[in-house]
């Protein structure tokens, strides 16, 4: 599921624009960094230790969160962790399928779309680094989408790894395709965006009767 490039302009035009929601400013056009990546140096940063740190804030952030949700709710046994595209108008239908995915593939923990608020929010525009999970500064997660990344990869494959850092799951470049937290460590010709049984067990694991067993730290 790409945007030709036309519509990808269209779209950072729409997206640059609007406001991000959970205390963070979506990046004006000129201030956003320059569309200048590549394979190369995607990888350079999703191996980085910022990379490392970021996701496990963004966890950190997600996981805050979602106690106090709980905290109203105590007896649940499975745990919904919202978001909002507000922010990322030009991929809501790449994260409805991620949404799709990992709601059909574990049962412990569900994703659902809300109009403002959330634990969590996807933001779009154009990075260098291309797409990665991080917090705002202010302790709320957001996950950005980079155009060109998405462009190069297959965009469902992106948004679904991201997501899946909303999980617990942490990055594993050196994976085979099927393995969902690779990225893009197989290549732009790989097309798999669905978590592998490893993964799915993990995610289960990981959110037991509604509770987050560990973090980022942990291997999936």
């Amino acid at each position: 599921m790409r945007h030709s490039r036309k519509t990808m302009m269209s779209a950072a035009t729409v997206g640059l624009g609007v406001a991000a929601v959970l205390g963070g400013i979506v990046p004006s056009a000129s201030a956003a960094a320059p569309a200048s990546g590549s394979p190369s140096s995607y990888a350079a940063y999703e191996r980085s230790q910022e990379n490392q740190a970021a996701n496990r804030a963004f966890f950190d952030a997600v996981q805050r969160s979602v106690a106090e949700q709980r905290a109203a709710n105590p007896g649940l046994l499975a745990v919904t962790v919202t978001y909002n595209t507000r922010s990322a108008p030009s991929f809501r239908s790449q994260i409805a399928r991620s949404t799709q995915i990992w709601n059909s593939s574990v049962a412990n923990v569900k994703l659902q779309e809300v109009s403002s608020g959330g634990n969590f929010s996807y933001r779009e525009g154009n990075d260098s680094r291309g797409s990665y999970a991080s917090t705002d500064g202010h302790g709320r997660g957001y996950i950005f989408l980079d155009y060109q990344q998405n462009q190069q990869y297959n965009s469902t494959r992106v948004t679904a790894h991201e997501t899946g850092h909303v999980l617990g799951l942490p990055d594993h470049y050196s994976g085979p395709c099927s393995e969902l937290m690779s990225g893009g460590g197989p290549g732009t010709s790989c097309q798999n965006a669905t978590p592998n049984s490893a993964e799915r067990s993990r995610v289960n694991q990981l959110w037991a009767n509604g509770l987050v067993a560990s973090g980022l730290d942990s291997k999936g």
